[in-house]
């Protein structure tokens, strides 16, 4: 199974690609979508949903693993993040592959087993798990990959 994790933001979306074979993760591939704050907030949610769907082509994803919107005190921040993930969805569905939302708590859980794991736990735990050398860089990638392996997580307890 291939899996596109998304981090998603207007400013940068990052986005990682792991293939889990049912034993062994293996990185694939991360990296950041980043738009322009001078185009239109409808420009980059575009941009956004078109980059991830070329990433999704060219990996032959099977799944997709979105981290859901967490409200914390900035619900201005939270609105147009809530758009991207509306858009990575659509544009996901659109193409057959099917999307899954977790919350940061559950992300957390999936990856450290504690949902109020630092950040700096997730993110050593994703270059343990996923046998990196370093953490990826930038956090965003890191963040996405953390989706993935939520997301393997989320599906192994189901069966």
């Amino acid at each position: 199974m291939i899996i596109l994790g998304v981090d998603p933001g207007l400013s940068n979306t990052g986005w990682g690609v792991v293939s889990y074979d049912g034993k062994n993760y293996r990185p694939i591939s991360y990296g950041v979508i980043q738009t322009n704050k001078d185009e239109s907030q409808v420009k980059r949610i575009y941009t956004i949903a078109e980059d991830l769907g070329t990433i999704a082509t060219k990996y032959a994803v099977d799944e997709a693993s979105i981290e859901d919107i967490f409200f914390n005190q900035n619900v201005s921040s939270a609105i147009p993040v809530a758009k991207v993930i509306g858009a990575a969805i659509y544009k996901f569905s659109s193409m057959g592959i099917p999307s899954y939302l977790y919350a940061p708590r559950d992300i957390k859980m999936g990856v450290v087993g504690i949902g109020n794991a630092e950040k700096y736990q997730v993110q050593d735990m994703v270059k343990r798990i996923l046998r990196l050398k370093d953490i990826p860089r930038p956090d965003h990638a890191a963040d996405a990959l953390a989706d993935c392996i939520c997301h393997v997580t989320h599906r192994s307890q189901k069966i």
